[in-house]
């Protein structure tokens, strides 16, 4: 199923960063701040503030292969988002969000701050979960389908915490 055919999936995978390389590659970048609503196993519900807009979304369960899910994203009101975000799990998600093309698509790049200082992480977007894409050689391990690397999951428990041995 292509990303075209049904614009509420998203299809992304996500891989940690093995050197700094990717920066002189990239084209521009994000702060972000984000949290958290009601994290349960198959959904969950974020703000995001993004530079100065800001933006509420829903993400479904992943499918089988966990490539893909329903994602519903809506631009809300900064001030609204800032309100929003006292609801939200502690820590707050602070990261800097570079943006760097790779063939036709574009890698977003995370460096995450506070309690996940440290983390460097690539997500790209596909159209499809079969699409080939490039791969620089600054990329590293796949780590899609772990959980530790999910966003929602470095509010409960942060990369500061984690055994790196």
């Amino acid at each position: 199923m292509s990303n075209t055919e049904h614009k509420n999936i998203e299809i992304e995978r996500k891989f940690l960063v093995v050197n700094n390389d990717y920066r002189a590659q990239a084209v521009r970048k994000s702060e972000i701040a984000q949290g958290y609503i009601g994290t349960q196993p198959g959904k969950t519900v974020r703000i995001r503030i993004k530079d100065d807009k800001a933006f509420i979304t829903i993400k479904g369960k992943r499918n089988e292969s966990g490539l893909s899910r329903f994602e519903w994203e809506k631009e809300i009101d900064i001030e609204d988002a800032k309100q929003l975000m006292l609801l939200c799990d502690t820590p707050i998600i602070t990261k800097t969000r570079l943006y760097i093309p790779a063939g036709e698509l574009t890698f977003e790049v995370d460096e995450f701050h506070n309690e996940n200082e440290g983390l460097v992480v690539a997500e790209i977007e596909l159209h499809d979960e079969n699409e080939t894409f490039v791969h620089p050689q600054w990329l590293g391990m796949e780590v899609t389908n772990d959980k530790r690397f999910h966003n929602s999951h470095l509010t409960k428990r942060p990369y500061k915490d984690w055994d790196k041995n």
